[in-house]
């Protein structure tokens, strides 16, 4: 029998999205819908979503659920196969910038309404009295900008709830005093409600009161149980241990496809990885690189942060160009001082370092495709996504052992060589040591042709497809759904 899920998300791919959260959005429901499941997408109208959607109809109109959260309108749409739900209310949603930041790089000053109301909406919808007349029978939320919802849910009763943990970084937090406008009791300000340190935190109300939780990957789910990566919720985290599992993302293998990439100057696949490098020619052409295959091109995808290990990869930058020697090819926008930091790299450095700062999705593609090593040094990372389009492009990464990376690159050495696991080279402390002498690996072991088409064809073979997660998510759903009905006596 078919599940009715409602996925509440503040960002969904590929029409709003500033990171893995958008990807998710997008393809875990697909592959759930492929299994015959009843999924519905809650998302706020930003005016991508409607200039995306320009025969979306109105199905419902809510009220004022309270003094800070304003009246909209529940519209129906499709988009890309997808049936959407957007909250269309103008006064939040319609203005420029990111779901987050603001057009001058600054948190929107009213984020807890804007994401108040997403999941004051998708907690209303899990009622029995849905505006919707359809209840879902399980409600997954993502990340802090939904997370409030369980909370709600809690107070009210309605459908069970999971909570999926991208990035436990970002807590969500807000003065006290926003409680009030969102309409939330007061019973709910204690250590063991929505109290976080002294703040309103969005992301610890529904790590206490979602009926299950989840991180994108078994590594980072363990990690986040200690207090390094745990950002102050460890010890609530290991509490509810026993509601906490990790389920590994994939990607969405139509569009990551070197087979029928439309933005490859040539496509490719395992058994035609000759053709790759006809890919690091046009790259090393439009980024300005000497075209030249004798020279190793690392390719870097990434936020521009500490997080990310790129102040690691900065430090080492003029070592890479004359020492190794190797290119680099690098895409991503971030930290003032790392934009700055790169830029001056590449100044030193023609033809061996470019940078673009920004986004573009189809040089992304050309990168990973392009590139002959991809390289993720992060201090920590829940999933990452970089890494399984680098392994579907048969562009070996370097990556550190942390989170997804540790679950998804198996490193390189003689045993894993013989078992046919070795897909690229993994590095253990955050230091600059360590990158480098990951990064020495790789392009010595990149100059043994025979070798390193085994390296590409064992990642090639890897699956990365949502297909095994859509299978975790529904077997979650079910525990959460039956554990829901048994707390109401059912």
């Amino acid at each position: 029998m078919a599940l009715k899920i409602l996925s509440a998300v503040s960002e969904i791919a590929p029409w709003i999205k500033t990171g893995g959260l958008g990807d998710v959005a997008g393809s875990l429901p697909a592959a759930l819908r492929r299994r015959k499941q009843d999924v519905l997408v809650l998302v706020p109208a930003y005016p991508a979503l409607r200039q995306a959607c320009p025969e979306a109809q109105t199905v419902a109109d809510i009220p004022a659920l309270a003094p800070e959260l304003p009246a909209c309108r529940l519209l129906s749409a499709e988009a890309g196969g997808l049936p959407l739900l957007l909250i269309d209310c103008p006064e939040l949603y319609d203005r420029p910038g990111n779901p987050y930041l603001d057009a001058s790089g600054n948190n929107q000053p009213d984020n807890d309404r804007r994401f108040g109301l997403l999941s004051r909406i998708a907690a209303l919808l899990g009622q029995a009295d849905s505006p919707l007349g359809w209840q879902p029978d399980v409600v997954h939320l993502h990340d802090w900008q939904s997370a409030l919802a369980a909370a709600w849910l809690h107070v009210g009763g309605g459908a069970a709830s999971v909570l999926t943990i991208h990035n436990i970084a970002f807590p969500g937090n807000f003065d006290r005093s926003a409680m009030w406008g969102l309409g939330l009791p007061d019973s709910l300000w204690r250590f063991d409600g929505v109290e976080y340190h002294g703040h309103f935190s969005f992301l610890k109300a529904g790590l206490q009161f979602a009926t299950r939780l989840t991180t994108v990957s078994p590594t980072y789910a363990r990690e986040i149980h200690d207090e390094t990566f745990g950002y102050g919720f460890a010890p609530l985290l290991r509490h509810r241990s026993a509601q906490l599992s990790g389920i590994l993302n994939g990607i969405d293998t139509d569009v990551w496809n070197p087979r029928t990439d439309p933005a490859l100057a040539q496509t490719y696949d395992a058994r035609r990885l000759t053709l790759k490098r006809e890919n690091k020619a046009a790259l090393q052409a439009q980024l300005g690189l000497e075209v030249d295959d004798k020279l190793p091109l690392f390719g870097v995808v990434s936020r521009l942060t500490e997080q990310k290990g790129l102040d690691l990869l900065l430090t080492l930058g003029d070592g890479v160009a004359t020492h190794l020697p190797a290119q680099i090819a690098l895409l991503g926008a971030g930290e003032k001082w790392l934009e700055a930091g790169f830029r001056e790299l590449a100044s030193r450095h023609p033809g061996r370092i470019a940078c673009v700062f920004g986004f573009s999705e189809e040089l992304a593609h050309r990168i990973e495709a392009g590139a002959d090593i991809f390289v993720m040094p992060s201090r920590f990372e829940p999933c990452g996504l970089n890494q399984m389009y680098s392994l579907r492009y048969g562009t070996p990464p370097v990556v550190r052992h942390t989170g997804g990376l540790a679950d998804t690159v198996v490193d390189c050495n003689e045993r894993t060589l013989a078992d046919g696991s070795a897909s690229g080279f993994v590095f253990a402390e955050p230091t600059a040591h360590e990158l480098w002498l990951a990064l020495e690996r790789a392009a010595q072991t990149w100059r043994y042709n025979t070798l390193w088409r085994r390296l590409q064809q064992n990642g090639m073979r890897r699956d990365v497809s949502w297909e095994r997660a859509a299978d975790a998510y529904l077997t979650l759903y079910e525990s959460a759904v039956g554990e829901r009905r048994r707390e109401r006596g059912g």
